[in-house]
């Protein structure tokens, strides 16, 4: 809004600007426009002064011009038919002898931004291509790509093209890395400025004497340049190798980008080339910028997608500072988990445990869940830190410790024990849905083990009409419906109560489906309900339980140095798991690793089924003789098939006999089989992979040899 008194202040500009004295005075003339570029930073109009300003152009003083020039671009959409007598003085500037008079006429030529003016500009931004002075050509190059968005519609005349190409050998390095940047504005539409051999070439060997950005700039466009041969490769990494430790991140980081690029055939020089940033990526974790500091830790978890190990020794550099903000401290703990090992377990873990009673319940609740999923290694550890959390009786850090927990024994079934001991008297404290809800959810699973649960649920059930969440309510009917298959005596009640009230008086339909389902299943019997409800579980969400398989760098190469790695704000679905001291032994014993897959082809349910089926192509079967696994609880089995990345997707009950657990790889599908002679492994393979099997095998043999020397 203008201020009060602009109309009055705008008439005392006009008489100064009008006054012969003050005219003939250059310094009294030059501080009357100052005045009026003060006026207009303020919000006043002062856009009926156009032709007194325009007038004001008529001066060889500099300063002067430049202050009429910053009013003329700002009014001249205003003002279209008075803009023709501003073309007409700059058109004169740009012929005179001075080099910064006609680049700044140049300059604000193009920036009138007037469609009707474009016949007017052509001319001289044509000869200012050509001038003797550089910072004209500067000018000019980009005059042309402001022309062209001006009108897009239009085509640039093919001469003019060619002439920005030829300046691409300037001998000036600004004027050149601006053709570029013009040549991809005006060349859009055909792909951006044509990258060969030559170009190439030329741009690499004066790639040192750009400034920061023009070297970002010529390194994003040679990303399009694929080499012709070995030897033309290798000449460019090494004029690029300077590069990859630059000093300046924006640098190093446009350097990795086209090193990963021109390399993609060469997993071992991509290596290479990660392992050489690490340092300058470390450098720039520890910058004065908080957007520096979240971009280069976002960029490390990309790299330690493929070479988990290449920072383990700097974990310390992750430690969060006490005045970082949360989101730069929820990343540098997703690296931290990365990052654990046997050594700087302890170190990591009590670094962590210091974070979950932060302020901020954000950061405090990302610490927790961290802890958690390192625990899926180190559950010992870890389940001791979050039973210790329990007793802060804090509301958040209660709610984020009852759902890793519930996480973590999904994952790990052997801590259920150890969980359910530290759940009692835990639900006094919740209060917020999502830790009610995990609450309910390990209640209803594991209700047999903790001796409150049918309390807890009472108490729930009495007070469900006052419910306001929806999903607790149909996570509480589930709960009581799981709890009654074990512990009927004590749920039949409250379990006929809720389901009268889910059925006769919700009015969410959701929830009165869910319950009739229930109680139709009831009608069914007990063991037909059991079957239901207390089948094998198989979780599409899990791919990888523990550990992460490394991924090839070209799988993630593209979006290095882009905004996607800072737009992942979610943890990945599993973190990697650098093993412990019996995982080296293990590993060691393999002659060639077996190629894992993150994901499946096929979800666990398909597979089962398709398993289950028995129609695979090929079938192999082998007897691994292990007597003394016999006494091998699943859980020890499942937790030492983890520690070498062997996937599981489902498993039978542990006291089912033979007890039969789906495994998952990337060349074939498996199921073990308990019998009383020893353990029988029967192999589906589609196609058939003779060396794959044999390194399953060998793999399997090892984690049975092993348990079987702990169990003597």
């Amino acid at each position: 809004m203008p201020y009060l008194g602009g109309e009055e202040t705008v008439r005392e500009l006009r008489r100064a600007l009008s006054n012969p004295n003050v005219q003939s005075d250059p310094l009294r003339y030059r501080n009357t426009i100052l005045k009026v570029i003060r006026t207009m930073s303020q919000g006043v109009d002062v856009s009926g002064l156009f032709s007194e300003m325009v007038k004001a152009c008529a001066t060889v003083d500099v300063v002067q011009k430049k202050l009429v020039y910053v009013f003329l671009c700002s009014y001249a959409t205003l003002n279209p038919e008075l803009s023709l007598l501003v073309i007409n003085s700059l058109r004169k500037d740009c012929q005179d002898p001075n080099p910064m008079v006609r680049s700044l006429a140049l300059r604000n030529m193009t920036n009138l931004r007037l469609p009707s003016l474009v016949e007017y500009v052509e001319q001289p931004l044509t000869a200012g291509l050509r001038d003797r002075a550089a910072c004209v050509r500067r000018v000019a190059v980009l005059g042309w790509a402001k022309l062209h968005n001006l009108q897009p519609s239009s085509e640039i005349d093919a001469v003019v093209v060619n002439e920005l190409y030829s300046l691409l050998r300037d001998p000036d390095p600004v004027v050149m890395v601006n053709c570029l940047r013009a040549l991809e504005e005006i060349l859009k539409e055909e792909g951006g400025v044509a990258i060969n051999k030559p170009i190439t070439h030329h741009l690499l060997n004066r790639l040192k004497e750009c400034d920061i950005w023009g070297q970002c700039e010529v390194l994003r466009v040679l990303q399009r340049y694929r080499p012709q041969s070995e030897d033309e490769l290798f000449d460019i990494l090494s004029l690029l190798d300077s590069f990859l430790v630059s000093p300046h991140p924006p640098v190093m980081a446009a350097t990795l980008s086209l090193f990963l690029s021109v390399s993609s055939s060469l997993p071992a020089v991509s290596l290479a080339a990660l392992e050489r940033v690490s340092g300058p990526l470390l450098a720039a974790c520890g910058s004065g910028s908080r957007e520096m500091r979240f971009a280069a830790v976002c960029h490390i978890q990309l790299l330690l997608r493929s070479v988990p190990g290449l920072l383990g020794v700097h974990y310390k550099r992750f430690f969060c500072g006490y005045a970082e903000p949360a989101y730069i401290k929820e990343r540098k703990m997703q690296v931290l988990v990365e990052l654990v090992n046997d050594e700087n377990v302890a170190m990591i873990l009590d670094e962590l445990k210091g974070y979950c009673t932060d302020v901020n319940t954000d950061t405090a609740q990302a610490a927790i869940s961290a802890i958690g999923r390192i625990g899926r290694s180190y559950s010992d550890r870890c389940l001791q830190i979050l039973t210790g959390l329990l007793g802060l009786k804090q509301d958040h850090i209660t709610s984020a410790v009852v759902q890793t927990m519930r996480d973590l024994v999904w994952v790990c079934p052997q801590c259920s024990d150890t969980v359910c001991l530290a759940l009692e008297g835990c639900e006094e404290t919740l209060q917020d849905i999502q830790g009610r809800q995990a609450l309910l959810w390990l209640l209803g699973v594991y209700g047999e083990r903790i001796s409150s649960a049918p309390y807890t649920l009472e108490v729930l059930i009495d007070g469900v009409r006052s419910e306001a969440s929806l999903g607790i309510k149909m996570e509480l009917l589930t709960a009581t419906m799981r709890l009654f298959l074990c512990r009927p005596a004590e749920t039949q009640d409250m379990l006929g109560r809720l389901l009268h009230y889910c059925i006769e008086e919700t009015t969410d339909m959701c929830m009165r489906d869910q319950a009739l389902l229930y109680y139709r299943l009831l009608h069914c019997g007990i063991e037909e309900t059991r079957k239901v409800l207390q089948g094998r579980r198989s979780d599409p969400s899990l791919g990888v339980l523990i550990g992460r398989p490394t991924k090839p760098v070209s799988q993630w190469a593209r979006c290095f140095n882009t905004l996607e790695p800072l737009s992942q704000g979610a943890v990945e679905a599993e973190s990697a798991s650098r093993g412990n001291s019996s995982t080296d032994g293990l590993a060691s014993s393999i002659t060639a690793p077996l190629s894992l897959s993150l994901s499946p082809a096929v979800s666990p349910e398909d597979f089962e089924h398709l398993w289950l089926q028995r129609q695979a192509l090929h079938t192999e079967r082998e007897c691994v003789r292990c007597p003394a696994v016999l006494h091998c609880s699943p859980q020890s089995l499942q937790a030492a098939m983890q520690l070498v990345n062997i996937q599981t997707l489902a498993f039978t009950p542990q006291h089912t006999l033979p007890w039969r657990v789906y495994l998952y790889t990337h060349t074939l599908s498996e199921d073990g089989q308990e019998e009383e002679e020893g353990i029988k492994v029967t192999l589906n393979q589609q196609p058939r992979d003779d060396d794959a099997l044999r390194q399953f095998l060998t793999v399997l043999t090892t984690v049975l040899n092993t348990l079987s020397s702990e169990k003597d």
